[in-house]
């Protein structure tokens, strides 16, 4: 029985989180994202989301490219497929890869971030302060950190895919003594269209999801230094999380046939 009680609490623990979330994202759309817009907050918030992120989501893409061209020529050359590693390392990159691991990095830099600095905003009374001022912190704080995080992500996400094939095709024409001709037409023959905007989808998801968790856990921070830790933590594991189950349904919705 003290299994079950505690398993029941779990759950009705996960449920309350779980329409707590509803709710501010609610709010956070409807207040958020409708006028008053503050033009300079999203541009701000642009320039520390997306510019700030370039160098470590490229470096990111780029190894990640070189390491799947290793393993796919290892895996090949048990059935003399090598000609293949081209054609997978594009797919696996634009597809899967380049979205995945640019939105778990970027929730690591940036969903933290934004959970730490709203968090401590939060515990300072800053925000109490912005509506004392008239100022609705959806509107202010919220909004623009949503609208960057989904304009940046598919962007970052485009220049990863970019580096991330070159990785894969350094490695392949350098290290695995694939022709540089050969190479890049396996690659632009198999690519299709569907391949990349596919992963861009997959990116807006990302980035909305990293700034709704991000914001979330900061404007809900308490106690102190310790609940802007904890905060932090929350908004990275959650994003993370949420990430890979939202990849899991949208790779099933986008590509059912």
């Amino acid at each position: 029985m003290n299994f079950l009680a505690n398993l029941g609490r779990v759950v009705l623990a996960l449920l309350a989180e779980t329409g707590r979330v509803t709710l501010f994202t609610r709010d956070a759309l409807i207040q958020g994202l409708t006028p008053t817009i503050y033009f300079r907050q999203i541009f701000d918030q642009l320039m520390k989301i997306g510019y700030n992120s370039l160098l470590v989501v490229g470096l990111t893409a780029f190894f990640t490219g070189g390491a799947l061209a290793l393993q796919i020529y290892l895996g090949s050359s048990r059935f003399n497929a090598e000609s293949l590693v081209a054609s997978i390392v594009a797919l696996g990159i634009t597809r899967e890869l380049g979205p995945v691991f640019a939105g778990i990095m970027v929730a690591g830099r940036v969903g933290s971030s934004i959970a730490a600095e709203l968090g401590t905003m939060r515990v300072t009374e800053q925000i109490d302060a912005l509506v004392t001022l008239a100022t609705n912190p959806f509107k202010y704080l919220v909004g623009p950190r949503i609208v960057a995080c989904v304009i940046s992500l598919p962007i970052l996400v485009g220049i990863a895919d970019i580096i991330g094939v070159m990785g894969g095709y350094i490695v392949g024409t350098r290290s695995l003594g694939f022709n540089s001709y050969a190479y890049i037409k396996n690659t632009v023959d198999f690519l299709k269209l569907d391949d990349v905007t596919s992963g861009l989808i997959k990116a807006a998801v990302f980035g909305f999801i990293i700034a709704i968790m991000g914001c979330y856990h900061g404007f809900n921070s308490r106690g102190g230094a310790q609940g802007v830790g904890r905060a932090t933590i929350n908004a990275v594991v959650s994003s993370a999380i949420l990430i890979l189950a939202a990849n899991f349904v949208l790779t099933s919705f986008l590509f059912k046939n």
